[in-house]
C-alpha cells in the first residue's frame, strides 16, 4: 500500500508513529496529482507550493510536540464552491473566472487551525447544479473506474479526488444529494449532516434552506474524525445551532443490536434496478445478523418531494445567482450602459443549466404562479419533514434506502433523457428538504462499476448513523487497475 492509499485514520497514526512525515505525504499526493488529474480532470486549482509550506509547517508542529488534531499534516481538496482567502473560487463557471476572496469558508478556517493540509480546488457542476459535472465550465471530470462513465454530482470532482487517491479527504457542497450521489458512484463514503451541524459561511450557496457542507473520505471512521473538527455553531452563520457535537469516532464501534431501522417502501417502487434492490436485502440481512430490527415502513409523501424540491431549489437559485451581475465581482462585459453591461455579463457568464434554473426560479415565484408552484411546494415540504418525524417519534433509529436506481451512466445521457438525470435526486433531495443526516455507504462493485446504499438519521443524531454504516461497512474499492491505465496512457500522450 503506497501513501496516497491510507485512509486519514492511518495517515494520522503513521505520522504519530514517525513512519512518515507530512512533507512526505503532501508531495506524494502531488506528484500523483502531477500524473493523473490532466486525465481525469479532478482539479481546477491546485496550490502546491502552499501545500508544501503548510506540511512543513505541519512536521514542525509535531517534532516540538504541538500537533494540533488527528488531521494535523494530512492533505484534503475542496469543492469549488468553497472560499479560500486569496485562492481562486470559480464555482466552475465562467462567471468567477477571476474571483479570488478576501475572506475563508468557515469550514476550511476550522480545518486550517486543525492544521489540515488544502491541496487544491475540486472541479464540480457550475454553481453546483447538476449530477454529473457535465455543467463545469472546466470540462467534465472522469469516474476512475471507468472512464466512459459520469462521476456524478455536483461535487464529482472531490469524490474523484478520494477515490482516486489524490486526497485523503474531501469537502463537498450538498444541496439535494451533491455529495452523496458521487460518492454512490465512486466508491466513496458520502456524508451529509444535519441542517445546522456545521457552518456554511463562505461557501457560495446554490439552495440556502438546503445547502449543506459534506464530507467524502475513504471509510466511516474517517468521515466521522473530520465530523468532529466541523461540527458546531459558528456566529457568521444564524442557521448553525448551539447543539453538543457527539463523539462520533467512538460510535463507530458500537454495537446496534436491538436498534430499529425502517426501510420506506416508496423508494423501492420508482425504477430501482434489479441489483440495487438485492444490495438492499443484503444490507437488511447484515443488520439483522448485528442484532438490529429491520421493517417495511412508508414515508406516504415521499412521491410529491421530487417536484417539490425542483421548485424550492430552482427559487433559491435564482435568489441566490442575482449577485452576480459584472458590477462587483466576476465577470464583466462592457456596454455602453448598465443595463447592457449586466445582461451581456450574465448571458456569457453563465452555463445553460445556470440560465434555466434561474428563468425557472424567477417563474414559479412570480406573482401568477407563487400560490400554484412555491406556496404549495413549501407545504409539500411541512409534510415530507412530517413524515420522517413520524417514523423517528415511533422508535426508528434510522432508515435505509437506495442512493440511486442504479449506477453511474454516461455522459450525454441528460440530452436523451432529460428525466432521466433528475430522478436520481428522488432519493437524495428529501433529506435537504427536511434537514436531516445522510450517509452514502459503498456496498459493491457490480459490472466494474460502485453501489451504495443509503442511510438516513434523526436530526443532530449524527452518532447512530455512524454506528450503524461501520456494523456493515465493506473493504474499501480501489480503482487501482483503471486509474493507473488512465496514468500511463497520459503520460504517453503528453510525452
Amino acid at each position: 500500500m503506497s501513501i496516497t492509499d491510507k485512509t486519514v485514520t492511518e495517515l494520522s497514526q503513521g505520522l504519530e508513529n514517525g513512519f512518515f512525515s507530512s512533507c512526505e505525504i503532501t508531495d506524494a499526493f502531488l506528484k500523483r496529482i502531477e500524473d493523473i488529474n490532466p486525465i481525469i480532470n479532478a482539479y481546477i486549482t491546485i496550490i502546491a507550493e502552499q501545500a508544501c509550506k503548510a506540511a512543513a509547517e505541519a512536521d514542525k508542529r509535531r517534532a516540538q510536540g504541538q500537533t494540533q488534531s488527528k488531521l494535523d499534516g494530512i492533505p484534503l481538496a475542496l469543492e469549488d464552491s468553497f472560499c479560500v482567502d486569496g485562492v481562486l473560487t470559480t464555482c466552475a463557471s465562467r462567471m468567477l473566472y477571476n474571483f479570488k476572496p478576501p475572506y475563508s469558508a468557515t469550514c476550511w478556517s476550522k480545518l486550517a487551525q486543525a492544521g489540515a493540509i488544502l491541496l487544491a480546488k475540486a472541479n464540480m457542476d457550475e454553481f453546483a447544479m447538476g449530477i454529473s459535472t457535465e455543467t463545469s465550465a472546466y470540462g467534465r471530470t472522469l469516474n476512475p473506474f471507468n472512464i466512459e462513465y459520469v462521476p456524478g454530482g455536483s461535487c464529482g470532482g472531490a469524490a474523484v479526488a478520494v477515490a482516486a487517491d489524490l486526497a485523503a479527504f474531501a469537502l463537498g457542497l450538498d444541496s439535494g444529494g451533491g455529495v452523496r450521489q458521487p460518492a454512490h458512484f465512486c466508491g466513496v463514503v458520502g456524508f451529509k449532516p444535519s441542517y445546522g451541524r456545521v457552518s456554511r459561511f463562505g461557501i457560495v450557496p446554490m439552495a440556502s434552506s438546503m445547502d449543506q457542507s459534506g464530507i467524502l473520505a475513504k471509510s466511516v471512521c474517517d468521515a466521522a474524525i473530520i465530523l468532529e473538527t466541523l461540527a458546531g455553531a459558528d456566529v457568521c452563520d444564524a442557521n448553525t445551532l448551539n447543539v453538543a457535537v457527539g463523539a462520533y469516532v467512538a460510535a463507530c464501534g458500537q454495537s446496534i443490536n436491538g436498534l430499529k431501522i425502517g426501510i420506506p417502501r416508496e423508494f423501492l417502487e420508482l425504477d430501482l434496478e434489479p441489483a440495487t434492490a438485492k444490495l438492499i436485502e443484503q444490507a437488511a440481512l447484515l443488520l439483522r445478523e448485528a442484532g438490529a430490527q429491520v421493517d417495511e415502513v412508508s414515508l406516504p409523501h415521499t412521491k410529491y418531494a421530487l417536484p417539490a424540491y425542483f421548485v424550492l431549489s430552482a427559487a433559491e437559485v435564482s435568489s441566490n445567482l442575482a449577485r452576480f451581475d459584472g458590477v462587483n465581482y466576476g465577470l464583466r462585459v462592457e456596454k455602453e450602459n448598465v443595463y447592457d453591461m449586466i445582461a451581456a455579463s450574465r448571458s456569457q457568464g453563465f452555463g445553460t443549466e445556470a440560465k434555466l434554473r434561474i428563468l425557472l426560479g424567477a417563474y414559479f415565484t412570480s406573482a401568477e404562479q407563487i400560490d400554484t408552484c412555491y406556496n404549495r411546494a413549501l407545504r409539500i415540504r411541512t409534510l415530507i419533514k412530517r413524515d420522517y418525524d413520524t417514523l423517528f417519534e415511533s422508535g426508528y433509529a434510522c432508515l435505509l434506502t437506495p442512493v440511486s436506481a442504479g449506477a453511474a451512466f454516461k455522459p450525454g445521457s441528460k440530452e436523451q433523457n432529460p428525466g432521466l438525470l433528475d430522478k436520481t435526486d428522488f432519493y437524495t433531495a428529501p433529506l435537504n428538504m427536511a434537514g436531516l443526516p445522510g450517509l452514502s455507504l459503498p456496498f459493491s462493485i457490480i459490472n466494474g462499476l460502485p453501489r451504495g446504499l443509503q442511510l438516513i438519521g434523526r436530526s443532530f443524531d449524527e452518532e447512530t448513523l455512524f454506528k450503524v454504516a461501520a456494523a456493515i461497512e465493506q473493504p474499501r474499492i480501489i480503482p487501482t487497475h483503471i486509474v493507473e491505465q488512465v496514468s500511463r496512457k497520459g503520460v504517453a500522450q503528453n510525452g
